[in-house]
């Protein structure tokens, strides 16, 4: 498949095309056309990692103020685990482009986990010397940073325990959850739930179970101001 293709769907235009193909070269294909004299994608993965690390890192911080050291490393770690990198990959074919020996194409590495994750930190790392960070930038905020919903965020941190520790700097302060709501078939039900601080409702939440609902409860309550 001609990278060009991938190019105009992105609509970017690499200055140095031999970084851009380099990046959707897999060792498996070098190792088997070795006259080709092209290059890994290794290195440049080596490069996308941290470029993509350091990109996460200022997102989160920059559109998280609640959020403590700790849970930020955690939620950066859920972005660019290899499940993630995975589905960023597919969102955009990688799988079609890149150069795979045969024995690999055969055997389904199009689709290997791995091997998506590398490209797409390989393709940053590419994008990062062909046209600097700002350019990195762009396109995770076009393409990647508005998929990160509420629902990956409550998967790694846990909220409420954040919000105990907010309440219990006041002894006397009473923290309660309700579910308030639940609606939908039994295989597929939604609950509603409320937290209340010192008998005032300060937030609430949904989620496809009461547990995920009530981190989302108090995730609405740590971004408001809370009752004295």
């Amino acid at each position: 498949m001609e990278l060009s293709q991938l190019e105009q769907e992105l609509g970017i235009t690499f200055q140095q095309k031999e970084l851009l193909k380099e990046a959707f070269t897999h060792s498996s294909y070098v190792n088997e056309y070795k006259k080709s004299k092209l290059k890994d994608n290794e290195r440049l993965e080596f490069l996308g990692d941290a470029v993509l690390e350091l990109a996460v890192s200022q997102y989160l911080f920059r559109n998280n103020q609640q959020m403590h050291e700790g849970e930020m490393t955690k939620l950066r770690a859920a972005i660019v685990c290899e499940a993630s990198l995975t589905v960023f990959a597919k969102q955009f074919d990688f799988g079609k482009y890149i150069l795979l020996g045969k024995g690999e194409d055969k055997t389904g590495g199009r689709e290997r986990p791995a091997i998506l994750a590398d490209a797409f930190e390989a393709f940053l790392g590419a994008l990062y010397l062909d046209q600097g960070f700002d350019a990195v930038l762009r396109f995770l905020n076009t393409h990647i940073f508005p998929t990160l919903t509420v629902d990956a965020t409550v998967s790694v941190i846990d909220y409420k325990s954040h919000l105990q520790e907010i309440v219990q700097q006041h002894k006397d302060r009473k923290i309660e959850y309700h579910i308030v709501d639940e609606c939908g078939p039994s295989h597929h039900k939604e609950f509603v739930a409320q937290v209340m601080i010192q008998g005032q409702p300060v937030g609430k939440g949904n989620g496809r179970t009461k547990k995920e609902a009530e981190q989302k409860a108090a995730k609405a309550a740590l971004e408001k101001k809370l009752p004295e």
